[in-house]
C-alpha cells in the first residue's frame, strides 16, 4: 500500500469528516459520568452519527484474522489499552475511559479519541491522562514538510519515558483518507531523522497509548480488546493531522475539543 497525498478537494473532505468525528465526542461528553454503561455511550454515538449523516467505520470492521467489530466506537476503560468493546458494566467514579470514534462522510474517514475521567479520579490517573495528552501534542508539533516520522515517535517516547511512563509498541498511528488504515504507520517511539519523510498532503493519526506500568500488552479472548499485562492503567489520545506546506493542521478539532497544551499555544501558528 502506498501513501496517498490529498489534493484540495481531498483535504476539504477530510476536514469535514474529522470535524464530525470530534463532534460525536462533544455530544457524548456530558453523558460520561458514573452509572452510564459503555453500551449506552455506543448507542448515543450511533444516534449522533445518524443525525450527522455519517456512518461508523468500526461497526462490522473486519481486518484479516479478526472477528467483525460489533460496535460503533471503542471504549477502553482503566487497564484496557485499546479496542475495548462496549458492554453493560456501568462506569464508576474514578474510572478513566478512552472513547475512540471513526466516522465516514462522503467516502472520507475522520478518526479521533479522547480520555474521559469519570467523576473524581486518583492523582495518578489524572496525571496519566494529562501527560498522555501532552505526549500526543509533543508528536504533533514535530509535523512539517521535511521532518521524518521518527521525529514524531521520538518526541512522544522521550516525553512519556521522562515522566516515568511506558509507550505501547504493538499499536501505532496510521495514514487515513478514503481508506480507514493506509500507509504510513506512525510509531509512537523511534529515532530522530529516521522513517518516512513528511510531505504536504499526507494525512495520518497520532494516537499514543501510554501506560503507568510496563509497556507489555495482551489480547483478550474476544479477539479485539487489548489490556496491559501488568494490569496498570493505560491512556490514549488521538488526532488526525494534515501535513501543510508550512507545518501541520489538526483536522479533528471541534467546539468541544480540549485546548492544546500551553507549550503549543505559545508557539506561532503553523497551519
Amino acid at each position: 500500500m502506498t501513501i496517498t497525498y490529498k489534493d484540495e478537494a481531498g483535504v476539504a473532505g477530510m476536514r469535514v469528516a474529522c470535524r464530525l468525528a470530534s463532534e460525536v465526542l462533544d455530544y457524548l461528553t456530558p453523558h460520561i459520568k458514573p452509572g452510564i454503561t459503555t453500551r449506552e455511550i455506543d448507542r448515543l454515538a450511533a444516534e449522533c452519527m445518524r443525525s450527522q449523516g455519517t456512518i461508523s467505520a468500526t461497526l462490522g470492521y473486519q481486518p484479516p484474522g479478526y472477528p467483525p467489530y460489533p460496535a460503533s466506537l471503542c471504549t477502553s476503560v482503566n487497564h484496557v489499552v485499546c479496542h475495548g468493546i462496549p458492554n453493560d458494566k456501568p462506569l464508576k467514579k474514578g474510572d478513566i475511559v478512552n472513547v475512540d470514534v471513526t466516522v465516514i462522510k462522503d467516502g472520507w474517514y475522520g478518526d479521533t479519541s479522547r480520555m474521559f475521567i469519570v467523576g473524581e479520579a486518583s492523582i495518578a490517573a489524572k496525571r496519566l491522562c494529562a501527560l498522555t495528552y501532552e505526549a500526543m501534542w509533543h508528536g504533533i508539533v514535530q509535523v512539517k514538510p521535511g521532518a521524518r516520522l521518527g521525529d514524531v515517535g521520538w518526541a512522544i517516547q522521550k516525553f512519556a519515558e521522562s515522566n516515568g511512563f511506558s509507550v505501547v509498541r504493538e499499536f501505532c498511528g496510521h495514514g487515513i483518507g478514503q481508506v480507514f488504515h493506509e500507509e504510513p504507520q506512525v510509531l509512537h517511539y523511534g529515532k530522530p531523522g529516521t522513517g518516512e519523510e513528511l510531505k504536504p498532503g499526507m494525512t495520518f493519526t497520532i494516537e499514543p497509548m501510554i501506560n503507568t506500568g510496563r509497556r507489555e500488552v495482551r489480547e483478550l479472548g474476544d479477539g479485539w480488546t487489548i489490556v496491559t499485562k501488568d494490569h496498570s492503567l493505560s491512556a490514549q489520545w488521538e488526532h488526525t493531522v494534515l501535513v501543510t506546506p508550512t507545518g501541520y493542521e489538526v483536522l479533528t478539532l471541534s467546539a468541544g475539543s480540549p485546548p492544546p497544551p500551553a507549550f503549543v499555544r505559545a508557539e506561532p501558528a503553523l497551519a
